[in-house]
C-alpha cells in the first residue's frame, strides 16, 4: 500500500508540471480502427465503434487538464472510396455518439464545433451534427472540433477562390493580402493553430490535414492504434510535448 502511495504521489506531481506547459491546441489523427479490429479477428465497424468511445474519453481528459481546443480528425474527403458498408456506418456515428455523449458534453462544458463540408453529409449525420453545435454553442469549455468530409487541400483552393473572388469585387486589394488574412479565409479561422499534432496507429504522415495551420505544430507519432489510446497514453504525449523546445524558426537564447 505504501508503494501505491509513492506512485500516486509521483503522478499527481507530473501531471502538475504539465499543466505548467499545457498546450492550447491539440489535434489529433485517429488512425489505426481498421487494423485493430483485424488484429483480433474482428469487423472492421467494431474498430470504429471502439474509436468513438476513445473520443469520449480524450476529450473528457482533455476537458480536465485544461486544454481550450481539441480537433480530431473524423472522416477526410479521401474517405468515400473506402467500402460502403463502411463508409455508411462511419456516416451513422454521430448520431449515435451525440445521443449518448450529450448529457457528458454539457456536463463537462464542451462546445461542439465541426470543419469540413457537412453539406454534402447524409441527413441523419448533418441533423446530429446541427444539434450538437445548437445544444452546446453557449459552452464556454473545451472546443470540441470535429474535422468532417475535411482535406486541407480543398479548404486551401477554396481560400484561394474566395479571396480571389473578394479581389474581383474590391472587397481586398492584392498588397493587403497576407498570412494572417488568408488564415481569416480558412475553415478554422475561429481557433488558434494546433500546438500539438498526434497520430496513432505508427503511421508518419499527414494525410491532407490542416496543412496550413500545422506549420509550427510539434509532432508526435505513436504506435498505439486509436481505440487503445487510453487517457494515460494522451498523458504520454503530453510529457513529450512539453519537453519540446518551441522556438518557431528562431533561436533559444538561453
Amino acid at each position: 500500500m505504501f508503494k501505491f502511495f509513492i506512485k500516486k504521489n509521483k503522478k499527481e506531481k507530473l501531471e502538475d508540471k504539465i499543466i505548467k506547459k499545457i498546450p492550447k491546441h491539440v489535434a489529433i489523427i485517429m488512425d489505426g480502427n481498421g487494423r485493430w479490429a483485424k488484429k483480433r479477428n474482428l469487423p472492421r465497424i467494431k474498430g470504429h465503434y471502439e474509436g468513438m468511445q476513445t473520443v469520449k474519453k480524450i476529450t473528457k481528459y482533455a476537458s480536465n487538464l485544461g486544454i481550450e481546443y481539441l480537433t480530431l480528425y473524423a472522416f477526410s474527403t479521401e474517405n468515400w472510396s473506402r467500402p460502403k458498408q463502411e463508409v455508411n456506418y462511419l456516416m451513422g456515428l454521430p448520431e449515435k455518439m451525440f445521443s449518448s455523449f450529450m448529457p457528458e458534453l454539457m456536463e463537462n462544458n464542451v462546445q461542439v464545433r465541426v470543419i469540413g463540408n457537412v453539406a454534402d453529409l447524409p441527413d441523419s449525420a448533418k441533423n446530429a451534427i446541427n444539434k450538437a453545435i445548437e445544444e452546446t454553442k453557449s459552452n464556454t469549455g473545451l472546443k470540441l472540433i470535429f474535422a468532417l468530409n475535411y482535406g486541407s487541400k480543398l479548404e486551401i483552393l477554396n481560400a484561394v477562390k474566395d479571396i480571389v473572388n473578394d479581389y474581383k469585387n474590391d472587397v481586398i486589394s492584392l498588397d493587403k493580402i497576407s498570412e494572417e488574412i488568408f488564415s481569416n479565409y480558412l475553415s478554422t479561422k475561429d481557433f488558434p493553430n494546433p500546438d500539438l499534432l498526434i497520430r496513432t496507429s505508427g503511421e508518419q504522415r499527414i494525410s491532407n490535414f490542416l496543412l496550413w495551420q500545422i506549420a509550427y505544430s510539434e509532432f508526435i507519432f505513436t504506435k498505439v492504434a486509436w481505440p487503445d489510446f487510453t487517457e494515460e497514453e494522451f498523458y504520454k504525449s503530453l510529457q513529450e510535448y512539453q519537453a519540446r523546445d518551441r522556438r518557431f524558426g528562431g533561436l533559444n537564447e538561453d
